[in-house]
């Protein structure tokens, strides 16, 4: 089972999305207090289950409603996917990978992951 672990940074907290195995899935934004990391958390947990995917890396690519998963190729040519709330605010993103069919999986794990994710806060070292 997945888990979210919140870490204090130097100018707030932010948290990662972890599967089973302890690999990170996706990353958030840095949020400025716990409440409003965790707020984040559960953005993505109603989020996840819901939103389609728009691939930005087809040509002429179709628009989806919010919320959604957005896939797109970085400036190293890696794929990556952001997932965005319905009012349009990044939540979470991702490492890239080396290929669509990987950036499609690590999708797939943040819908199985997320919704039953325990939530896990680290102290600052």
């Amino acid at each position: 089972m997945g888990k979210f672990v919140i870490k204090p940074t130097s100018k707030g907290f932010k948290f990662n999305l972890k599967a089973g195995n302890g690999e990170v899935i996706a990353t958030s934004q840095v949020y400025a207090s716990a409440k409003t990391c965790k707020a984040g958390i559960g953005s993505v947990q109603r989020n996840a289950v819901v939103a389609n995917v728009e691939d930005q890396t087809v040509e002429g690519y179709t628009p989806v409603k919010h919320p959604k998963f957005e896939i797109y190729a970085d400036k190293a040519g890696e794929f990556r996917f952001r997932l965005k709330a319905s009012n349009g605010e990044n939540i979470c993103a991702s490492e890239g990978y080396k290929s669509k069919t990987s950036c499609m999986n690590g999708i797939e794990s943040v819908r199985k992951n997320a919704p039953d994710a325990d939530i896990v806060e680290e102290q600052a070292d």
